[in-house]
This record gives C-alpha cells, sequence and structure tokens, in this order.
C-alpha cells in the first residue's frame, strides 16, 4: 500500500467507522472493501477516529485491550492482544441502563480494571513493573459493541474500530493490587438471574498485569505510554454476552464486589 493509498485509507476508515457510530448502524468489512489492509494501517485509523473524537470533545482517560484470552486468540489467528482507547464518553455511570439507542448490537463482558498512580511508559515493562504503577484495581463490565454487520470482522477491522468499544462502568469497590490475587479472583456473569460464564483473571493473559505491560509496551511502538489517571480495562474475562433489551446483566467478582445494569 503506498503512502497515498495508506493516508486515504485512513481519513476514508475513520470516517466511515465515526458515520455507523454516529447513526448507529452497522457496516461490512472495511478489510474486504480496502484490499491489503493491514495491521499498521488499522491503528493508524484507530489514531484517527481518536483525533477526530478529541477535536469533538471528548477526553482521552484511558486504554481498553481486546484479546486478551487465549481461546480468542486462536480464534483469531494471533498471539497477543490488540490496544485501542478510552474516552470519557464511553462512560456509563452506574445505574444507568445501557444506551440502546446509540449502540448497534451490544454485548456485556466482566473486566479487571486498573486506575494507574504513575505513568507507565514502554519498552521493557514487566508485569512486575506494570503492577507497581497501578493505584486502585477494580471490577468492570464493558458492553462492547462493533460497526460491523453481525459482529463479524477481521482482526485488523476489529483494531480499526477501537476494539469493538462501546460504554463501560466499574465498580465502587477500589483494592491496592498487593492485597488481591488477581489470577485467582474470580467472576461470575449472569443473565437475568442465570449464570452464563465464569472465569478468573488467569483468563487475561495468565494474569492481568500481564495485558498491562503489553498495553505499555504496544503504546510505546506508538510514542504513547499509560499516564498517570488513567483507566486501563484489561480485556474480557469471559466471551462476551448479547444484551436484549429489557435484560438485567451481572457480574459478581470474589473480592472487588458486584456489578448490576439494564438492559435498557
Amino acid at each position: 500500500m503506498s503512502t497515498t493509498e495508506r493516508e486515504w485509507s485512513v481519513a476514508r476508515g475513520a470516517r466511515a467507522l465515526l458515520d455507523a457510530e454516529s447513526s448507529a448502524t452497522a457496516r461490512g468489512s472495511i478489510e474486504a472493501e480496502w484490499d491489503g489492509l493491514d495491521l499498521g494501517t488499522a491503528y493508524a485509523i484507530q489514531d484517527e477516529v481518536l483525533q477526530r473524537r478529541v477535536q469533538r470533545g471528548e477526553v482521552l482517560t484511558g486504554v481498553k485491550l481486546g484479546l486478551t484470552s487465549r481461546a480468542k486468540q486462536r480464534q483469531m489467528g494471533v498471539d497477543a492482544p490488540s490496544v485501542a482507547w478510552l474516552t470519557d464518553a464511553m462512560v456509563l455511570p452506574a445505574g444507568d441502563p445501557v444506551p440502546r439507542s446509540r449502540l448497534i448490537h451490544p454485548r456485556a463482558e466482566p473486566e479487571i480494571a486498573f486506575v494507574m498512580r504513575d505513568r507507565l511508559a514502554g519498552p521493557g515493562v514487566t508485569a512486575t513493573s506494570a503492577m507497581a504503577a497501578v493505584d486502585r484495581v477494580h471490577a468492570g463490565v464493558e458492553i462492547i459493541d462493533s460497526r460491523y454487520s453481525g459482529f463479524k470482522f477481521t482482526l485488523a477491522d476489529a483494531v480499526a474500530d477501537n476494539n469493538s468499544s462501546g460504554v463501560y462502568v466499574t465498580g465502587s469497590v477500589g483494592l491496592r493490587p498487593e492485597d488481591l490475587d488477581l489470577a485467582l479472583e474470580a467472576c461470575l456473569l449472569e443473565v437475568d438471574g442465570q449464570v452464563v460464564s465464569s472465569a478468573t483473571g488467569a483468563a487475561v493473559q495468565g494474569h492481568p498485569a500481564e495485558a498491562l505491560a503489553f498495553a505499555a509496551n504496544t503504546l510505546a511502538e506508538r510514542d504513547a505510554a499509560i499516564e498517570a489517571g488513567w483507566i486501563v480495562l484489561t480485556g474480557g474475562m469471559t466471551d462476551a454476552v448479547p444484551v436484549a433489551p429489557g435484560a438485567r446483566v451481572a457480574a459478581h467478582f470474589t473480592h472487588l464486589g458486584s456489578i448490576s445494569l439494564s438492559g435498557g
């Protein structure tokens, strides 16, 4: 892909994805339209989308990881997670229902969330040094969405689409990382009172700290870092489950409390 083609693709891809989001209308795969779309260009589209969000008044508040479970990596044919951005517009206040009018096909997944005390910059970040930069650990539920029809996409599609970002809520319980064994921190995911999935923190790269370190080291390749005060969503502990209108979704963690929300 030539420089001119790449720049044209970045601008067009960002515009197409933001248009799909603003109209809550699914579209087809970008990679299917642009033969040869690579991961580097997909990240460039992601960054262009972020720039346009900031220009319209959103504030960059953190990062989110995708494909942190081994099963999802095998499914997508990759051996590492992907990294995307969080802004203040993606925060779902506790108690608010899922904002269905702005989402296409919402799905819920429980996550372990970090609030950063210190700036974390790669390369060379390890799980140990990553955890040393964390202030508090919270439960989280991310309501992911996808701008692609039927939630069907390639890895490059997903990266361009900011790892299927939607909205997220974090729990009120915030614990120091040294007070938890995050690999063993368990979660039960319920829909309408029925347990539909369960997992522990080990499902996230073996330990959520590994996902945090990966994010810092990957962002360093893009001349970025994880800043103090940011939120880091470390990736789904379980598969994401569809959230039907009127459904009740709850995630119950061993030590991090519970989060409940309505499907709207």
